[in-house]
């Protein structure tokens, strides 16, 4: 019934501000011309009282004989307002002459030759003053304003009753009508809340004349496509939750108050969002980036796809505009792809600026070369110099061979049981002559229980070759050893030398393609940067692992640990098929 009661209230104050605004009118209009027509009608008796007034009449009689024919108050005065004759009033008390003439009614009349002023007579009541400007003088008359007053009042309450009898009769209309449609309304209102709550089944019975059963009707063919609808919308979200499961991409959608609607598993894993939707777009990673694409794509802009790092990952997105506000972003993960640019860039970066030293000399000798006036010794010592740039940039190019094959799994070890003192004993014989020349010691120490080694017999020797080559490179003094110790899961290869040592800050890294602790020295002593990333490549197909120890001018150890038979094998299996081993250095 609250609907009966608003609509009854709503026409009620309508009516009622109808009905006061009537009465204001008829007031404001009603009081305006009773004034208009009580002027008019005076100055016509002033001007009647005028011609009355001769040069011979008296004065006193003439005002007497008017105020009873009129029914007014009449007072003549002549033009500096002394006091004729008056109706009611003896001479003597009307006022002095300086005193009249400063009446508005007076000076306007003598200004204008008619005059009119309202104020309150002595008795309280409010007076209606005409003066006319006669030849013998001034004629003035007064009318008692409470005449018109009460005709006022009784008219003002007639219009009072009758709309009060309008309101009282339209309220009744009203309601009954109001009762009426709001039953009507409540029953559409009940199936509507039954269909916004999800039962789908309501339906209207009513069958209404007019709107009302229009509106029925329209409710009616409402839930059955609503009915519809939603079944459809139903199978769209399985099918798009589907999708959004298939792809790589992930996709976040915001709508116009900026609020996150939707994200898919996807960006949620590459964002780090934990939160559910919806959910506010401060929970979004703070990446300028992001933010700014996102601002665009709400302004109705489109924003490319930009590069962004959050949580370490290497994402790239892009933000377009949805066609009734709000945007969605599309975010894919670059990671892996720009680790592999950076690796392929570092690594065209490292073999360009390796080869380009041995290539310059051998250039800048090839031509002095191809002049006739080169002295027999400097040719020697010139094709000296281009034979051992050669053999450094042939040293380069197997070491990366080697290192491309064992990095793309084109090279499986084949692990046997091997000697470890005869293999170290030939690697040592390699660099024999190279430690006599700087004055070296070379001893191979082998503890018990570590005499045998399981690895791939190339492997083992190109380990402890590229090991050894360092060691006595970088040594100057003393000795180097190699030593062979049990460990937990295999046996310990220890290639230790009494050099110049590395920095604790270089260890971690030393094990990179083409890093060096020293380029200049290490370039001199004809190193090519690519031996000790071999090392750990051979070492960890087996299933080992190497690491170094070391401090400035305390010598190097490089422990390589190959593991026992078993684990060995286990790990050329998984490995891949087994193909031909690396060759020598």
């Amino acid at each position: 019934m609250r609907l009966t009661r608003r609509l009854l209230l709503a026409s009620l104050l309508v009516i009622g501000l109808l009905v006061v605004f009537i009465l204001v009118v008829v007031d404001l209009r009603l009081r305006e011309e009773l004034l208009a027509e009580a002027r008019r009608e005076l100055a016509r008796e002033a001007w009647t009282v005028a011609a009355l007034w001769g040069e011979d009449a008296n004065p006193q009689l003439v005002a007497a004989a008017a105020g009873r024919a009129l029914g007014h108050r009449v007072t003549l005065l002549l033009p500096n307002g002394h006091p004729l004759g008056d109706s009611e009033l003896p001479l003597d008390v009307v006022g002095a002459p300086g005193d009249l003439t400063r009446l508005p009614e007076i000076a306007q009349a003598l200004r204008d030759s008619i005059g009119w002023d309202i104020d309150h007579s002595a008795r309280g009541g409010p007076e209606l003053r005409v003066a006319v400007l006669a030849p013998q003088g001034i004629v003035r008359l007064t009318y008692d304003l409470s005449q018109v007053g009460g005709a006022f009042d009784t008219t003002r309450r007639q219009l009072v009753l009758a709309g009060l009898l309008a309101l009282a009769v339209a309220g009744v209309t009203i309601w009954a009508f109001a009762r009426e449609l709001s039953r009507h309304v409540a029953e559409l209102g009940d199936v509507a809340r039954a269909l916004a709550a999800g039962d789908l089944t309501r339906r209207p019975r009513l069958a209404a004349p007019g709107e009302i059963g229009d509106l029925a009707s329209a409710v009616h063919r409402l839930a059955e496509q609503l009915a519809a609808r939603v079944g459809a919308l139903a199978r769209e979200e399985a099918l798009l939750a589907a999708l959004e499961e298939a792809l790589s991409e992930g996709i976040v959608a915001v709508d116009r108050r900026q609020q996150v609607v939707r994200i898919t598993p996807t960006a949620r894993r590459l964002l780090g969002v934990r939160a559910d939707p919806p959910f506010p777009t401060e929970h979004l990673p703070r990446d300028r980036a992001l933010r700014d694409a996102l601002a665009a794509a709400l302004r109705g802009e489109r924003a490319d796809a930009a590069e962004v790092v959050v949580g370490g990952r290497t994402l790239v997105l892009a933000a377009r505009p949805l066609p009734e506000g709000g945007a969605v972003i599309a975010v894919y993960d670059l990671t892996q792809l720009r680790r592999l640019e950076s690796v392929r860039r570092d690594f065209v970066a490292n073999v360009s600026h390796e080869l380009k030293t041995p290539l310059t000399v051998v250039g800048g000798f090839a031509e002095t070369l191809a002049e006739d006036d080169v002295e027999p010794e400097q040719r020697r010592a010139f094709a000296e110099a281009i034979r051992a740039n050669a053999q450094r940039m042939q040293r380069i190019v197997d070491d990366l061979l080697d290192l491309s094959r064992i990095e793309s799994g084109g090279w499986v070890p084949q692990p046997r049981a091997l000697a470890v003192r005869e293999v170290a004993g030939e690697a040592l014989a390699a660099v024999a002559r190279v430690a006599a020349r700087k004055g070296l010691a070379l001893h191979v120490d082998v503890a018990p229980g570590a005499e045998t080694v399981w690895a791939d017999p190339t492997a083992l020797r190109q380990v402890l070759d590229n090991l050894l080559d360092n060691a006595v490179r970088h040594t100057a003094a003393g000795e180097v050893r190699v030593i062979a110790a049990p460990a937990p899961d295999g046996v310990a290869l220890t290639v230790r030398d009494t050099g110049i040592g590395i920095p604790t800050e270089h260890l971690s890294r030393i094990f990179e393609r083409f890093y060096r602790v020293d380029p200049a020295r290490s370039r001199a002593a004809g190193g090519t940067g690519l031996g000790l990333a071999i090392v750990r490549h051979l070492v960890e197909a087996h299933g080992g692992r190497v690491h170094a120890e070391s401090a400035p001018g305390r010598g190097t150890s490089v422990v390589a640990v190959f593991p026992a038979a078993v684990a060995a094998a286990a790990a050329s299996r998984a490995a891949g098929t087994p193909t031909e081993p690396a060759t020598d250095p």
